[in-house]
């Protein structure tokens, strides 16, 4: 259970890991090797010291269990599906002992691990990857953001913005008069428009701007054509 709460793996995932998930990916940095799960795919999720040394206890208590090797980093008692319903009904009975009020599952724990990791400020799209998912919506039913979060997410943007997209001043720029004003305005429409689409990646928004930016340089030789004559 605690290695589902470190790491959002789903329980099956959990139950299929190989006593070598634990890869090592730089100096003191370590992640675990997630096989194929429910949506196939196969994913690398990064974890601290303390998940790092579960995964060890795992290892070496599977050393001593007089179950035979099968290269799984947790023993089964037959099947995957009994491993899986032996740690639900441990769950089960622990949340009964403490005379817990409500019932709680082992998914209920990569909630929490969705959640946490927004909050801490991993962004949405690496979010996905950590959950190995392959659609928005399906990460969005895993995240509860509550009003503070939007708050506190909305204050620390503003204080300290990504991309910063220059804005014109009035009292510093003078425009001219007739069309050369209008062809001014225009050039600086342009500009501001491409440096906010510069740092987009590639999809339908960056081709929304791509396709205004050239509408503005046909209006920009029509009306130069409009000035010479």
């Amino acid at each position: 259970m605690l290695l589902i709460r470190y790491t959002g793996m789903r329980i099956g995932e959990c139950a299929d890991l190989s006593s070598d998930c634990l890869r090592s990916t730089g100096p003191n940095q370590w992640a675990i090797h997630v096989l194929f799960g429910k949506l196939k795919t196969e994913r690398m999720v990064p974890i601290d010291a303390s998940a790092c040394e579960l995964v060890q206890r795992l290892r070496f208590f599977r050393s001593l269990d007089p179950l035979p090797a099968d290269g799984r980093l947790l023993a089964r008692p037959g099947s995957k599906e009994a491993l899986v319903r032996q740690l639900r009904d441990y769950l089960h009975q622990v949340c009964h002992s403490i005379k817990l009020s409500i019932q709680i599952v082992p998914h209920q724990l990569r909630h929490t691990y969705a959640t946490e990791m927004l909050r801490a400020g991993v962004s949405f799209p690496v979010l996905m990857k950590l959950l190995g998912h392959t659609d928005p919506e399906m990460t969005m039913r895993y995240v509860d953001v509550a009003l503070t979060d939007l708050q506190r997410a909305f204050h620390q943007a503003r204080a300290h913005p990504k991309y910063l997209v220059p804005q014109p001043k009035a009292s510093s720029i003078h425009l001219r008069a007739g069309l050369d004003g209008v062809i001014d305005s225009l050039l600086a429409s342009q500009h501001v428009l491409e440096m906010f689409r510069r740092p987009l990646s590639k999809g339908a928004s960056r081709s929304c701007l791509d396709r205004l930016s050239n509408r503005l340089t046909k209006i920009l030789t029509e009306v130069r054509k409009l000035r010479t004559t």
